[in-house]
């Protein structure tokens, strides 16, 4: 198996989950400015919700997939208020040509105040065992 590790982030919660899932799968977690262009055959990709959304940039990175090098996206994400990004992805993936794996990590992360210091070690570690499943 081959796996990519990609994210978005504006606040830094999303990137050290990559950094937590790509040091399991033995990969460098890397922003989604940084195409996939390796075969992967999981990508595991970081996003959270931006004005009760997916954020644009996140759009785009799904949708400039090469479907012959990635296998299936696996999602994950934190997020203050609300829970799953999942199927706002999915809906892109599905444009895309690109399968998504139905199980996801998702924790609360911190914004503006809330959920304080989220995710916290025992999110990372949580995000550890998630990635652990597809070794």
């Amino acid at each position: 198996m081959t796996y990519a590790v990609r994210y978005y982030t504006k606040t830094g919660n999303t990137k050290r989950l990559a950094t937590a899932i790509a040091k399991v799968l033995g990969v460098e977690a890397l922003p989604i400015s940084e195409p996939v262009r390796e075969k992967a055959d999981i990508l595991f990709l970081g996003n959270s919700y931006y004005a009760f959304n997916i954020d644009p940039e996140v759009r785009q990175f799904v949708a400039s997939l090469d479907k012959n090098k990635v296998g299936k996206i696996v999602n994950f994400g934190s997020a203050a208020m609300l829970n799953s990004t999942y199927k706002k992805v999915k809906a892109e993936a599905d444009k895309a040509g690109v399968p998504m794996d139905e199980r996801e990590f998702h924790c609360r992360g911190e914004f503006k105040g809330i959920h304080k210091g989220r995710p916290n070690e025992d999110d990372l570690k949580a995000a550890e065992r998630f990635a652990k499943q597809f070794l």
